[in-house]
């Protein structure tokens, strides 16, 4: 047998009838659509009808590693859900950092296929190759800390994934936990693993790495990679000193900093939330992924104990545009955020619209229940974000459903800030054009990491673009995206991409797998992951209509900062996006799907 990588391996739960079946990955498909993200969706597309309500027993949930999760690579360790999205109704598929994606490929398995509902809640035990389901009753309730310290103290060693109450209750911005503060937190992915009543998936492994095609020519490209890593400005210092919160200033300073539900653009208080602040004042520690020489993890201290701290998505969703200025409230926020399970890019951003709502005066203070949504309060994104989670009260359970139906629910689904029902994350793209583009085309709703346009927009990697201009704005996006495809299914962390090309990438992955990839064939292996995303996303019901962006950036002006009177000009960035992409009216034509080898994807 050819050794690469993967398993070969991966495991099927049918929650229904509780059958625990062991099968063999299909290498050749694997290697064509890499692993995770591009193999997960491949399965998906292949195993149900994108039709089906996302939280019916019909979705499947797809819990997949990377072909090099495990691997002696730098940040190897991730992995990716894949599913039916309960937020957007399309394409799920949100990837984690932490242990755990390591350790289930240490204990033998590439990934899990998990179908139907178990009739109480279950979790699922892997250690090594022995695999049970065994019940969850007394886990029902609890928080994601409280779930991994029980079942860590039962299995020794172990790397446990969780849902907490916010994924029990079925809330659509729900997470799935890992490792304590990891999240897979995008696209309520945590609420399609509480409908299968699966509280919980603990592994165990014996090994500690897996084998490559070429054991030489990976040791090299390491020594390359390690050195490239440690250079760059940004995972060389600028991550590891300030984590991801180094963008708080350096976004703001171009006026693209959302604040107040992105009525502004530029925060005069935003060296307070800023990660140089949350540094020098209280920063405790960092932390590391599996086989990260970056370390952007933050620690931070909550009453005696050590705790993982906000990224900057996190303090700008409650700073800037919920207008707290406080990073202990911050912290306080972003600690329930881990702990009910629920996503804290969407979270705080439904809180600050429906604290738009409340400013004008749709939100009655009666329906706050004794804390107002008013912006600037610590006490409203602490207790709404509880609520939320919780699913408490009438107000609570309508803003669990994301700010999408919050806003359509009062009239105003101008008020809601995203795209395809996903709300945005901290980039204002009125004045950083081609961020706008990768909002409105992503394939799974408003997301800055499908492509990450603030690296050549912003921080000048590999060259700078003029940020308010739109040239060659398209071809630049669907570059990042097929590339952003590629690391995401290898199993690496996207930072990695500040400071490696594309052919570093294809020689981690020929080395590990034994393929023979150019650059050309990398990219264009992402963009066959890009189009079938695209497909589940046609076959779901998606409309050309759904590329776009909320009004406020395409029809009203900045009002204030640097970038003051700039809009976003998606009108002439999306034609030439279709065109690069080879799509028409917002999918791909029968050309492309032939070229890509996916023509029998979009017909049957």
């Amino acid at each position: 047998m050819e050794t690469t990588s993967y398993n070969g391996k991966l495991l099927r739960i049918n929650l229904t009838n509780s059958q625990i079946t062991s099968e063999s990955l299909n290498l050749d498909l694997a290697k064509k659509f890499i692993g995770a993200r591009g193999l997960g969706t491949k399965i998906l597309m292949d195993e149900i009808n994108p039709t089906i309500d996302p939280l019916s027993d019909d979705n499947k949930l797809i819990i997949m590693t990377g072909a090099l999760t495990g691997a002696a690579v730098p940040t190897g360790g991730r992995y990716v859900v894949v599913t039916k999205s309960p937020l957007t109704g399309m394409i799920a598929c949100s990837n984690s950092g932490g242990e755990w994606g390591a350790k289930l490929k240490y204990a033998g398995f590439d990934g899990i296929i998990f179908e139907g509902k178990a009739q109480s809640p279950v979790y699922l035990s892997i250690c090594d190759e022995k695999v049970e389901l065994k019940p969850a009753e007394a886990l029902w309730g609890k928080t994601s800390s409280e779930t991994e310290e029980i079942l860590k103290a039962e299995y020794e060693k172990s790397s446990v994934l969780n849902i907490g109450p916010g994924g029990e209750n079925k809330s659509l911005m729900a997470a799935i936990m890992n490792d304590a503060d990891r999240a897979a937190g995008r696209s309520g992915v945590g609420a399609v693993m509480g409908s299968k009543n699966l509280k919980a998936i603990v592994v165990q492994a014996s090994r500690n790495n897996i084998p490559v095609t070429d054991s030489e020519a990976m040791r090299k490209e390491m020594l390359i990679a390690m050195k490239k890593i440690k250079e760059d400005g940004v995972t060389g210092t600028g991550l590891p000193t300030y984590g991801t919160a180094v963008l708080v200033n350096i976004i703001n300073e171009t006026g693209s900093f959302p604040t107040d539900n992105w009525q502004g653009s530029y925060d005069e208080n935003a060296e307070i939330i800023s990660g140089e602040t949350l540094a020098e004042k209280y920063l405790k520690g960092t932390y590391h992924c599996h086989r990260c020489p970056i370390g952007c993890g933050r620690v931070v201290e909550r009453e005696g104990k050590n705790i993982g701290g906000p990224e900057y998505e996190t303090l700008w969703a409650y700073g800037g545009n919920c207008g707290v200025h406080d990073i202990p409230t911050i912290n306080e926020a972003n600690f329930w955020c881990n702990e009910l399970g629920i996503d804290s890019i969407s979270v705080p951003c439904t809180i600050a619209s429906a604290m738009e709502l409340y400013q004008k005066g749709y939100i009655s203070e009666e329906e706050c229940d004794g804390v107002p949504l008013t912006f600037g309060s610590k006490e409203a994104v602490v207790e709404w974000t509880k609520r939320i989670g919780l699913s408490q009260g009438k107000l609570g359970a309508l803003m669990a459903k994301g700010s999408q139906r919050l806003c359509d629910a009062y009239g105003h689904p101008e008020f809601s800030m995203s795209v395809k029902k996903q709300e945005l994350p901290a980039y204002d793209a009125r004045g950083i054009q081609g961020i706008g583009l990768n909002y409105a085309t992503s394939n799974r709703g408003g997301c800055h990491v499908r492509g990450y346009m603030i690296s050549p927009e912003i921080l000048a990697h590999p060259e700078l673009l003029d940020r308010t201009k739109t040239e060659d704005k398209a071809t630049w996006t669907k570059i990042f995206q097929d590339l952003t495809a590629v690391i995401d299914s290898m199993g690496m962390c996207l930072f990695t991409s500040f400071a490696l090309g594309a052919d570093d990438y294809a020689n981690f992955l020929n080395a590990g797998t034994g393929t023979t990839h150019t650059v050309d064939s990398l990219l264009e292996a992402g963009e066959r992951i890009y189009n079938l995303e695209r497909i589940f996303n046609k076959k779901a019901g998606m409309k050309a209509e759904d590329d776009s962006l909320p009004k406020r950036l395409t029809e009203d002006s900045i009002v204030d900062g640097p970038s003051q009177g700039q809009k976003n000009h998606l009108n002439i960035m999306l034609p030439e996006y279709y065109a690069a992409r080879g799509w028409v009216n917002a999918f791909p034509t029968e050309e492309t799907l032939i070229r890509l080898g996916l023509e029998e994807n979009d017909r049957s």
